[in-house]
């Protein structure tokens, strides 16, 4: 035996050791394989939104949405939830995003929940209009059913404008067959004190009841 080589009896017991513990892996690899393939495929749930879905202000875990997929964990384990919404996000944003979301989680379920930002914004219409349109449009298109959560915006901006914003989601609802949520804040509109500093965004303690008013709209969609 050449000095500093192994003896040819070490070697075959290494490599009896390395066989038996890659055979061990494939069998283990193979066996969760087959747990994997005997279960029902997950499926999504996916929420495009903004800040007041995203649960700005909050810890994570806090806002309706989280609050939502942890009662889904429990009630229809089946499906999981995505928050793919975005603090400040438009309806043109959620138009540039659909596709490759979409494309992503392949979702049974999409939940559009935009508007807000354009609205305050002052975005002309047609514009909100046509990008959410892309938006039900792309979703229908892999399958997905469709939740329209609209907004609503203040007086100051004149009442042509204002029912003119509610009309969109009235009319995309008619128009490509969707359900929808007329109003997401609806539950706690003129309460004050629902809303952090700013009068804007929802407070941490009144999540679960704007997910008591989404849910009769979404969970038939979950059927």
């Amino acid at each position: 035996m050449i000095s500093g080589y192994p003896h040819p009896r070490v070697v075959l017991q290494w490599l009896m050791a390395v066989g038996l513990l890659l055979a061990m892996t494939f069998a283990h690899a193979q066996g969760t394989q087959a747990e994997r393939s005997t279960q029902a495929p997950q499926r999504t749930l996916l929420v495009m939104g903004d800040s007041l879905s995203a649960g700005y202000g909050m810890a994570a875990e806090e806002g309706w949405v989280s609050l939502l997929a942890d009662e889904l964990a429990a009630s229809h384990p089946d499906w999981r939830v995505v928050n793919a919404s975005i603090s400040g996000e438009t309806s043109a944003g959620g138009a540039s995003r659909i596709i490759g979301e979409t494309w992503r989680h392949q979702p049974g379920v999409v939940v559009i929940a935009l508007g807000a930002n354009d609205g305050l914004r002052g975005l002309p219409l047609r514009e909100m209009r046509r990008n959410l349109a892309r938006m039900i449009g792309v979703a229908q298109h892999v399958g997905a059913e469709v939740l329209l959560v609209g907004m609503r915006m203040p007086p100051n901006l004149g009442p042509e404008y204002t029912e003119g914003f509610e009309q969109v989601y009235r009319d995309l609802a008619a128009l490509f067959d969707v359900t929808l949520l007329p109003f997401l804040l609806e539950p706690i509109a003129l309460e004050a004190s629902a809303y952090q500093d700013d009068n804007l965004h929802p407070t941490a303690a009144v999540q679960a009841r704007i997910l008591e008013h989404v849910r009769p709209a979404l969970l038939p969609l979950l059927d």
